[in-house]
């Protein structure tokens, strides 16, 4: 029963961050087209465009840096991941530029205040 409520807690806490990294990545002039985009491969937190690009958005909220940084989370098998499920949105949205990466680290406390919260244009 623990683990679902881990789990639970684990979805929330995500859509939380997403909202809040949505609302950091507008006031930085991005237009947020979409969320949660389910790839065969992999997921995409945030769709956005920023003037002529089109921006993939992985979102990591943590609620400490106890194991580790949120940003730390996002290694060669999550870039793989995204860069699989962009191609996708790519084929499906039918889009021909190119495609750019933005990782949104965020701290969060239970009371949903932000710690912390760091933009990583172009990660990769």
């Amino acid at each position: 029963m623990g683990a679902v409520q881990r789990a639970g807690r684990s979805r929330s806490l995500g859509a939380a961050g997403e909202k809040v990294a949505a609302e950091l990545l507008r006031g930085r002039g991005y237009r947020v087209l979409g969320a949660g985009f389910l790839a065969r491969r992999g997921e995409i937190d945030l769709v956005c465009r920023r003037g002529s690009e089109l921006v993939v958005v992985e979102v990591k909220t943590r609620r400490s840096d106890a194991l580790g940084a949120p940003l730390e989370a996002v290694g060669p098998r999550k870039r793989r991941a995204l860069e699989r499920a962009a191609a996708e949105y790519r084929a499906l949205a039918e889009w021909r530029g190119p495609i750019h990466y933005v990782v949104v680290s965020l701290l969060m406390d239970a009371d949903g205040s932000v710690r912390s919260a760091d933009v990583i244009e172009d990660p990769f």
